[in-house]
């Protein structure tokens, strides 16, 4: 790994240094700073800095605690660290994290792990284990770590960890709240009301004379994964709708997401229909295809992006389902994208950690990086976004994309395509409107994906489908590095919270559910905190522009390995922080403010002078012009 000298933030690397370069490394969640009205937040800790292990290190006495965080018991403990050895330490367990201070003299080691991050717990060692720190808990994490406790054997205090930890770290399992409802921050913006559909339909020019507003699914009747207001074609009346929700998978009919401002063109999405193996076809399906494609008086066919590859597509006709066959739909031009499912992605990310963590596979980096095919499914979203943002932008066609569900691949496709499509998305309360929008409102499976509270690791439903979404994001920020207003840390902290449980944001399977648990009244929004702070989130380079459309390239020589974010526990990571690229254009930009504040109290004095009746002649002061600056 990169022990060189700092690289470029304009440099790119080449394939040997995806695995070798020293990246910056950004802080952790646990450094991002809160909101003024909150003194106690782990944000506003005091002395804190980052040790030789990647790990935040305090030099405080006292364990950090958010509001509503409460003390459960504290175990004297051996941690395990794999990079520096077994260091001594005491461990203190809240009801929202595991917090870990080295006791040894020439250690200042600090472990601040939120429980929510926490995947699996395993005793390791029995009574008649004998080695040396044999005896202890093995604790397997969502974001790419792993911890290891050494216990006394002697006294149950194995036994009243686990206990604890089990109990804290899988809340749901044990009938207990998720610490997101504990939690009393306050923060000065609510998050809550970042995302207003009305109002993002009405910034895209919604509803006209040809796309309606429909409230059919106020009470979640209609599809019980759907949030209530939906745009469809103006043609379609909501019994039409309802015919059409009997032939999709989970009734998610084809409804809009985006519209072009110019050409009028519209990026629509829902799940897959249900043809089976007999073949299956459904007349008002079939009409309501056509109304799409007719709403824009377009001669050409509705091109549909199946995400699937498509012997899977043809696989699914066994248990009931389908795609869009050239005889039902012959006004439509289907394409398949050859992204997998869940599982393949779940497998895929497993086989990242097993060579980053906890230490590289350095000897054939780049043949064990091609063996996980991370980069590869990365490469073939991407890909198939920009087929969506192309054939959009092009005015060709409108776009109608789905895969099985409609809650994973498609969601994916859509909210990237848009961001590739619309600046406004690039911004960051823009991008957190994305995110409501097309993961959280239609119903990405959170819960399932990610399985906060629940202790069954095994369980076939989680996959990290978001995460691979934001590396998408990621490395269209490293490919256009003025067009996004938010920063990596911005990024690395949303997904630290998609396992917190701190926030309320990220809860739950869909709005049905959410709405049930009064979320928005009884959590607090990840967006609450970062809208809180914006400065710290800010992407220094960002040029703001509109209507710049950005095609990635999506070529595997241009996709890297997110060093930052997958090798961040890594000592050996050379630690850049800030980057110093980065650091000297905001000293540059704070020069340029101070400059101009004197010229401005330079022109106030000068005028001031000027209407003083003076028979003197000017001064120096009196000459200077009114100077724009080329900044």
């Amino acid at each position: 790994m990169g022990e060189g000298a700092s690289r470029s933030a304009f440099a790119v690397p080449t394939g040997q240094d995806r695995g070798r370069g020293a990246a910056s490394r950004v802080s952790s969640m646990a450094s991002a700073p809160t909101s003024k009205y909150n003194s106690h937040s782990l944000e506003n800790e005091s002395v804190k800095r980052t040790s030789r292990d990647g790990v935040t290190q305090d030099l405080d006495e006292a364990v950090p605690r958010l509001p509503g965080e409460t003390r459960i018991t504290d175990k004297e403990v051996i941690y395990i660290c794999p990079f520096n050895g077994p260091i001594k330490g005491r461990v203190y367990i809240t009801n929202y994290r595991l917090y870990l201070r080295s006791l040894e003299t020439d250690s200042t080691l600090i472990l601040d792990v939120p429980l929510g991050v926490i995947s699996r717990i395993e005793k390791m060692g029995g009574a008649t284990s004998r080695g040396e720190n044999s005896y202890g808990l093995d604790i397997t994490c969502k974001d790419m770590r792993n911890l290891r406790f050494a216990l006394k054997q002697e006294g149950h205090s194995r036994r009243d960890m686990f206990e604890t930890l089990m109990r804290y770290a899988f809340p749901l399992t044990h009938s207990l709240p998720i610490f997101a409802f504990a939690n009393e921050e306050k923060f000065n913006v609510d998050g809550w009301m970042v995302y207003n559909p009305v109002e993002e339909y009405r910034r895209q020019g919604l509803p006209n004379h040809h796309w309606r507003i429909t409230f059919i699914n106020k009470f979640y009747e209609l599809c019980d994964t759907y949030p209530p207001l939906l745009v469809v074609p103006y043609r379609a009346s909501d019994e039409d709708l309802r015919r059409v929700a009997a032939f999709r998978s989970r009734n998610r009919i084809p409804v809009l997401s985006w519209i072009h401002p110019e050409n009028k063109t519209v990026i629509m999405r829902c799940s897959q229909p249900l043809v089976g193996m007999s073949g299956k076809r459904n007349k008002d399906d079939e009409k309501y295809l056509d109304v799409i494609r007719e709403t824009n008086r377009q001669i050409s066919k509705l091109t549909i992006y199946d995400a699937r590859p498509s012997v899977n597509a043809v696989a699914n006709k066994a248990t009931g389902g389908g795609y869009e066959s050239e005889d039902a739909y012959p006004n439509a031009e289907l394409f398949f994208l050859d992204i997998h499912n869940i599982h393949v992605m779940r497998e895929s990310l497993k086989k990242v950690k097993d060579i980053v963590y906890p230490n590289v596979e350095e000897s054939h980096w780049l043949s064990s990086l091609e063996s996980t095919h991370w980069l590869e499914h990365i490469k073939l979203v991407l890909t198939g976004a920009i087929q969506v943002a192309d054939r959009v932008s092009s005015g060709k066609s409108s776009v109608l994309v789905h895969c099985s569900d409609g809650w994973d691949r498609t969601a994916q496709l859509t909210s990237l395509a848009m961001l590739m499509l619309d600046s406004y998305y690039r911004s960051i309360e823009g991008f957190e409107i994305l995110v409501q929008k097309e993961w959280i409102s239609f119903g990405h499976k959170f819960a399932s994906r990610i399985g906060h509270g629940d202790k069954n690791h095994a369980d076939a439903d989680r996959s990290p489908i978001f995460l691979q979404f934001i590396d998408c994001v990621w490395q269209m920020s490293k490919q256009f590095p003025t067009a996004f207003e938010f920063n990596e840390r911005f990024l690395m902290t949303i997904l630290d919270h998609l396992y917190s449980c701190r926030f309320g944001t990220f809860l739950y399977n869909c709005e049905s559910v959410r709405e049930k648990q009064n979320v928005t009244e009884r959590t607090v929004s990840l967006w609450s905190l970062i809208n809180s702070n914006k400065d710290n989130f800010k992407n220094p380079f960002y040029t703001k522009e509109i209507n710049r459309v950005l095609y990635p390239v999506a070529s595997m020589r241009h996709l890297e390995l997110w060093v930052n974010y997958y090798i961040r526990w890594n000592p050996r990571i050379k630690q850049q922080q800030p980057n110093p690229v980065e650091q000297r254009y905001m000293e540059l930009l704070a020069l340029r403010d101070e400059y101009i504040k004197r010229l401005e109290e330079l022109q106030l004095a000068n005028s001031a002078k000027l209407t003083e009746p003076s028979s003197s002649p000017a001064s120096p002061s009196q000459m200077v012009p009114h100077v724009q600056t080329h900044f």
